[in-house]
């Protein structure tokens, strides 16, 4: 999955270490989805009923939409398999032209298969109804861990966003990345996803376009639907801090397939832009819509 991801200095956004523990975000008072500079955030999503002896029951799902990835989807699997509290791997071959579901299933993975390319926020609607059929009645639902699909030995190292969401810190954490080698975009479309959201919630996100995120049930469901194309991540981040989930950005040592600055680049990142446009659109006019509505309303009580 080529996805460009950049930092542009000056920028801030809520960073939690691995070490949940540790961690004190900054954050604008009053923002939703936001905590006070100097405390610890507390997400929306109610935490589930502890088990025996107070332990955590949650487990969690790792979801991979991928296309045409059977070069990298089988060590992709199999690091993500690894990765605590995960016990289902599901794999989305979103209507790959090559043997990515069968490399995939025999890594270890459950596939489910779309018969056509429909884009990755299909994939991840599908993949998320698939792990609500296999929850196990009496536990609590899956947290949903979205992978990309080229991620390869390094997807444990997303092992540290589960912890914030598994502890109630947030409703979604969000993989922050370091530089990848041969990535060969200006960060045009990153500025552009980075500034609609601070414009629309009061965040500024480091990484805006970043696929991997940890979720709640909850949250998941109340980002649906999702965007379409390129814009899912930043659509999802806008729809989630409005309603008031929490969302922080956590550093994973992550290497994937960066897009190149070669024609096939560039037309990549022209892609990113139009949906992350659309995307970031269609929220600005359901903002207004609503505004339009709430004036609309009686602010006092009806008199009769």
């Amino acid at each position: 999955m080529n996805t460009d991801h950049g930092a542009t200095a000056g920028t801030r956004a809520d960073v939690v270490s691995g070490d949940t523990n540790a961690a004190s975000p900054d954050a604008a008072a009053g923002t939703p989805g936001m905590r006070r500079a100097g405390t610890m955030p507390v997400a929306k999503t109610p935490r589930p009923a502890p088990g025996r002896g107070g332990r955590n029951l949650q487990r969690v799902a790792v979801v991979i939409p991928a296309k045409d990835e059977s070069e990298r989807i089988a060590a992709t699997v199999r690091s993500a398999r690894a990765i605590p509290y995960v016990d289902l791997v599901l794999v989305v071959d979103d209507g790959s032209e090559d043997d990515t579901q069968h490399v995939a299933r025999d890594a270890g993975a459950v596939v489910v298969r779309h018969s056509h390319n429909r884009g990755k926020a299909a994939a991840m609607e599908t993949g998320a109804a698939v792990v609500a059929m296999r929850d196990a009645d009496g536990r609590p639902p899956r947290l949903l861990l979205f992978l990309d699909g080229d991620l390869g030995d390094t997807a444990v190292n997303t092992a540290p966003l589960v912890g914030p969401v598994r502890e109630g810190l947030a409703d979604v954490s969000i993989a922050l990345l370091p530089p990848q080698k041969g990535a060969g975009g200006r960060g045009v479309v990153v500025g552009t996803a980075r500034r609609a959201i601070q414009h629309l919630t009061g965040w500024s996100p480091t990484q805006p376009l970043s696929g991997m995120r940890c979720l709640t049930r909850e949250a998941f469901e109340a980002a649906t639907p999702l965007a379409h194309g390129w814009g899912v991540e930043t659509g999802m981040t806008i729809d989630l801090l409005r309603q008031g989930y929490v969302a922080v950005e956590v550093p994973c040592d992550l290497r994937h397939r960066p897009s190149s600055n070669d024609l096939k680049g560039q037309l990549h990142r022209a892609a990113q832009y139009r949906d992350v446009v659309l995307a970031v659109n269609a929220r600005r006019l359901r903002g207004t819509v609503h505004a339009v509505r709430g004036l609309g309303r009686p602010k006092g009580p009806v008199q009769r």
